[in-house]
């Protein structure tokens, strides 16, 4: 009988043999894996275990077993912990909490990692991570800066393993138009709009919805149980702040609202635009390329100087915002706080007009499949020869066939590129041209230093 190793090791030759692109890249046909045997069942070590992680790991425990998990909060890794613990099928008895996320990738006997970290930590344990020799499931968005996304392709590059970037829409959500329930709807859009159902697309516009305000939140004391230091990372040595109120997690500079500070995260541009962003790239066919350029307007809580905010005591990424993007095919797209249509993604082409959201598809082409469907391999092409419906079980299937899963790195590098010009172009307050296969910003050396961030010493992404 052949243990999990050996079952890799031979999987990989499987899909070696299967194709001509390079195995890392290629899709792979739909294999029957038990994932209940347990010899096919892998090992998890859980980095992040907060809200986001117990809306994931549920799922991923179908699959493989969890050893171990990490925190810097002590009460949530010692609640994850316990729900290991209390979980049919899982080796309860074994999983072990650690502080520190190294101890994780220092075992041997882990095969995958998830990484559900505040967005400021994704990059440099996930390129840790690969190093480690783990295959990687991590949480959108992957990057805090453009620069961060190039090293992680670098790494991915240099070690062949498999990463799954947490961005539901490519395989999940199902949504109703008139009588008819399309389950894939996203999957649905891309392939009308790469298909001409809507002819040749001229204008996409992405609404994102705006994101919160603060005002000024007191200094205080960081729980005892948190290690404030390690939380905060690479990004600069703070204050921490809290006030009641505004949510589970109040007001506060960490859990959950760490995405509204510009030093963790990139607001609603990257919170949300990873998502509708990306489903508007792929579908116009610049998922592998880039806009040429960016420009827009945008309400920041607080006054900003030189693209830095100038008070550190309130939430500081903007709130409500208008961004233009143009693309060298012609298409123009707009990511928007708030529309006419609502949350979601309008195609607008030279014959017609498609708006999908998480509970919509919409529009006369999608009213036409009734007797005019798709071709019936349309999803299943851009799915890359697997089924949809389970994000979590896509890549479990491509670890094991050693496949690059439908949320790969190169193409969430792209839309996050565009994401993170956005940003940047608010935060300066002018428009920015950018070379999409150079990946670098033209003629504009202060706004081309936002590419990277400074790291706090100790913190940094090496190599």
């Amino acid at each position: 009988m052949k243990n999990r190793r050996d079952f890799l090791k031979t999987s990989t030759v499987a899909a070696l043999a299967a194709g001509n692109l390079p195995y890392w890249f290629s899709g792979a046909s739909v294999q029957a894996y038990n994932f209940q045997a347990p010899n096919e069942r892998l090992n998890i070590g859980s980095i992040g275990t907060g809200d986001r992680w117990k809306q994931v790991i549920p799922n991923a425990m179908n699959y493989c077993n969890v050893m171990a998990v990490c925190d810097v909060d002590a009460e949530h890794r010692g609640e994850g912990a316990g729900i290991v613990q209390k979980t049919p099928g899982q080796k309860g008895g074994e999983v072990r909490m650690y502080e520190d996320y190294r101890k994780i990738l220092d075992r041997k006997d882990i095969d995958i990692v998830t990484i559900i970290t505040p967005d400021h930590w994704h990059s440099k344990i996930a390129i840790e991570a690969l190093r480690a020799g783990k295959d990687v499931y991590c949480e959108k968005p992957l990057t805090l800066t453009i620069d961060e996304g190039k090293q992680i392709i670098k790494a991915m590059e240099e070690t062949k393993r498999v990463f799954q970037v947490g961005t539901q829409q490519r395989s999940e959500m199902s949504a109703r138009s008139g009588d008819k329930t399309f389950p894939h709807q996203f999957l649905t859009a891309v392939a009308m709009v790469r298909l001409g159902r809507i002819g040749q697309v001229k204008k996409v516009t992405c609404d994102i919805g705006g994101a919160p305000t603060s005002g000024a939140i007191p200094k205080g004391d960081a729980p005892r149980h948190l290690n404030w230091d390690m939380w905060l990372g690479q990004a600069p040595l703070v204050d921490y702040r809290f006030q009641e109120g505004g949510g589970k997690w109040g007001q506060s500079r960490c859990h959950y609202e760490f995405r509204w500070w510009y030093e963790y995260s990139g607001g609603k541009m990257t919170d949300w635009g990873a998502h509708h962003v990306d489903i508007a790239t792929w579908a116009i066919g610049m998922e592998n390329s880039g806009p040429i350029s960016v420009e827009g307007t945008a309400e920041h809580p607080v006054p900003f100087k030189d693209g830095h905010p100038t008070k550190d005591d309130q939430y500081n990424a903007a709130h409500k915002f208008d961004i233009t993007v143009m693309y060298p095919n012609g298409v123009e797209m707009h990511v928007v706080s708030n529309s006419t249509d609502g949350n979601g993604i309008l195609f607008e082409g030279t014959e017609g007009r498609l708006f999908v959201s998480r509970g919509a598809l919409k529009g006369k082409p999608v009213e036409d499949l009734a007797t005019n469907p798709l071709p019936d391999d349309a999803i299943a092409n851009l799915y890359k020869g697997k089924k949809p419906g389970d994000h979590m079980r896509n890549f479990m299937e491509c670890v094991k066939d050693r496949a690059q899963p439908i949320s790969d790195v190169w193409t969430h590098h792209r839309s996050m590129t565009t994401c993170h010009l956005s940003n940047i172009a608010i935060r300066l307050g002018r428009k920015l041209n950018w070379d999409a296969e150079k990946q670098e910003i033209v003629g504009d050396p202060q706004a081309k230093l936002f590419q990277a961030r400074e790291q706090r010493k100790g913190y940094e992404i090496t190599g």
